[in-house]
């Protein structure tokens, strides 16, 4: 008798933590779509979960960004004015980028805006790219699935739609670009400006950086 009440309280117990388990995500989840309506800027892959200066951060565990139904869940109706996300899209694979660059544009509102800055195939210092290549020498470079340059980047976001303005790269020539733009649309930290590695005038460590803006 005392080992079958013992087994029910157990199970009772277990069903109390999975309903309380449920109700804390859901309540979560409310709170995320609440700011996200509110501010409706987004930067994923940041390793966090937070909101700070009118961005909300999260990781795979909150938003998978190649997933349709994963953005429905925390969206629901809302559209996003930015998206950020600097050194993430080379952790995808192909396929993953693709449904990634097709989710962005579908959950960007008219003329929203997803800044990208990926590690830069065509910077002219072998030791960068040995650094940043798919298991390369650098620390996640393992984890890297590819090397993109301002052109297969710009032509495979254009794929789904958007218009590509290209902010900082190198070409095929060894060539140094750089355009103005604003850290209200995100804050590339490993770029020209802001990475301490830059120094004496030398472009040690940049990012391929572009806006891709839903048209």
């Amino acid at each position: 008798m005392k080992r079958r009440i013992k087994g029910l309280l157990k199970k009772v117990r277990s069903q109390i933590q999975k309903f309380y388990n449920k109700y804390k995500q859901n309540y979560r989840l409310l709170r995320y779509k609440n700011y996200l309506n509110h501010n409706q800027k987004l930067n994923v892959g940041s390793g966090k979960t937070e909101s700070n200066g009118g961005w909300f951060y999260c990781d795979k565990d909150i938003l998978d960004i190649t997933m349709e139904q994963s953005w429905k869940r925390l969206l629901g109706k809302t559209r996003l004015k930015n998206i950020f996300a600097e050194h993430v899209w080379e952790h995808l694979t192909e396929e993953e980028a693709r449904a990634a660059n097709y989710n962005c544009y579908i959950f960007l509102r008219g003329k929203g805006k997803l800044r990208l800055a990926v590690p830069d195939g065509f910077h002219p210092s072998k030791d960068y790219l040995n650094h940043v290549k798919p298991n390369g020498t650098g620390i996640g470079s393992e984890d890297h699935k590819v090397l993109y340059d301002y052109i297969t980047l710009s032509s495979r976001l254009r794929k789904v739609g958007f218009k590509v303005n290209l902010i900082e790269y190198w070409d095929e020539n060894g060539n140094f670009h750089s355009n103005k733009w604003n850290i209200e649309d995100g804050k590339v930290n490993r770029s020209k400006e802001f990475d301490k590695r830059n120094i004496d005038g030398k472009l040690n460590y940049t990012s391929l950086i572009v806006d891709a803006v839903k048209t």
